[in-house]
């Protein structure tokens, strides 16, 4: 079946979820049509290795073919969500593990039989049994992802735009044999597009079977997206996702000691943490990304490991006392070679905040930090339909391995950065610059405007939440 037809069927599936009323928006029916999408596959990967996970009653051919209408959801939810949410295996990569954790952190949100009758009739036509059509399903459930991202509300924050992800990825160049790890993974887009990349530069069979099972670990609190990201990662492969649910930022500091040879990552900002929280780092900070950067800082292996991370511009330039001593510590302690600016608008349509990637590793202290401001094409700034591509990081990926200086990259000394408040912002250096700031468009202040306004709203209520305890 080729990738038209299959994006048919599953274009179909989500307009019938939709008419359901128990569906409020694609983050619904990605959630409904991802667990049906797995019990499917589960299936067909069962009968493609004659290796039985569930029991007669609960596999997919039974049910969908014993139940309609309002039995079928009675069957759904009083059934076969309670089995399934208590499988457990050996160990917690087994695959019966992965899926009664997957189970129980998922609802079935339709409430009409006969709509959910409807879907099963178009998975039944998909066919996981032939590598071809399992890598395009991959892909199209990453659209799938993609879409709901684009859905708006909190939604936005499970998606990073692919091309990023892939450059990132890219400049890391992670090898067979290293572990790689994303400590607020999402529905999983670095960890699949690394195993992707991992992938192609691999020859034995033996180091294939290593990428499937022991090279990718991850963690994600909320529920959702924790629940999707195993979902994605299986469905494009990797069998056993090493991926935990859970407050990654509660993992006690002092546990975190070189685990990992490459840290991937987009980790939330703008966000807050309870003190007994902030209480677990060397420099507290109510700040997120704060917190995250000092995880994953510590977490890489010494004298091998690199991590790529994008971050907000305001961790760049904030002066304020935890921020400068984390980055004076970051710089004296590690190696700060590359930032790069990535433009405006690189999150819409849900998010208008300037952000960076950070790359660093473990194998000196840092001498001089290379800065890159990546280019607009023919000027035209980024929109939400207009998105960024491959063609915006092309001089990227050929300066970045020598760290060229040129027209958009350039270099600054440690003892220069240092003296200037540890300012690691790349605007603050560039030689290049004019002297006058482009103006952005009304539109971009107004939604940057609203969601700072949103962000101090939050935080607000945390403040309350705490002082009422």
């Amino acid at each position: 079946m080729g990738k038209s037809e299959l994006t048919n069927i599953v274009k179909k599936c989500c307009d019938i979820l939709r008419t359901d009323d128990g569906i409020n928006g694609a983050v619904h029916y990605t959630e409904v049509l991802s667990w049906i999408l797995y019990l499917k596959f589960l299936q067909d990967k069962e009968n493609n290795t004659n290796e039985s996970v569930l029991i007669n009653k609960y596999k997919w051919d039974s049910w969908t073919n014993k139940y309609e209408d309002e039995e079928l959801i009675d069957f759904v939810n009083n059934e076969l969500f309670p089995y399934l949410s208590k499988l457990k295996g050996s160990k917690r990569s087994d695959f019966k593990s992965i899926l009664g954790v997957i189970f129980q952190n998922t609802s079935n949100r339709v409430h009409s039989g006969y709509l959910l009758s409807l879907v099963i009739d178009e998975i039944r036509k998909l066919n996981f049994n032939t590598s071809e059509e399992i890598f395009t399903l991959s892909h199209i459930y990453e659209d799938l992802l993609k879409s709901m991202g684009e859905g708006g509300g909190n939604a936005g924050e499970f998606y990073t735009p692919r091309v990023l992800v892939r450059t990132m990825v890219h400049l890391l160049d992670p090898k067979a044999g290293e572990a790689v790890y994303d400590p607020a993974c999402g529905t999983g887009g670095f960890l699949v597009e690394a195993y992707e990349y991992m992938k192609s530069h691999t020859r034995t069979k033996k180091k294939k079977e290593v990428l499937k099972s022991e090279t990718f670990f991850g963690q994600e609190k909320t529920p959702l997206p924790f629940v999707l990201g195993l979902m994605n990662l299986t469905l494009h492969g990797i069998e056993h996702p090493n991926i935990v649910k859970g407050n990654t930022l509660s993992t006690p500091y002092s546990e975190l000691e070189g685990q990992f040879d490459v840290v991937l990552a987009n980790p939330p900002f703008g966000g807050k943490e309870q003190k007994n929280i902030q209480s677990n780092f060397p420099i507290e900070g109510s700040a997120t990304e704060l917190l995250f950067m000092q995880h994953m800082e510590k977490v890489l292996k010494p004298k091998k490991g690199r991590a790529a991370v994008v971050i907000p511009e305001g961790i760049l330039f904030q002066s304020g006392a935890a921020y400068k001593n984390f980055k004076e510590k970051l710089i004296s302690e590690c190696n700060v070679h590359s930032i790069v600016s990535l433009p405006a608008g690189i999150f819409l349509p849900y998010s208008a905040v300037k952000t960076s990637v950070i790359f660093f590793d473990k194998t000196k202290k840092t001498s001089d930090i290379w800065f890159y401001e990546v280019p607009l094409i023919d000027g035209k700034k980024l929109t939400k339909k207009a998105g960024v591509s491959d063609k915006h990081f092309q001089e990227l990926l050929e300066l970045y391995p020598s760290r060229t200086t040129g027209q958009n990259s350039w270099r600054v000394e440690a003892e220069e950065i240092m003296a200037k408040d540890c300012n690691l912002s790349a605007s603050s250096y560039n030689p290049n610059s004019n002297q006058s700031e482009e103006l952005a468009e009304p539109e971009e202040y107004a939604e940057q405007i609203k969601e700072l306004l949103g962000k101090s709203l939050s935080n607000i209520d945390s403040l309350f939440t705490e002082l009422r305890q």
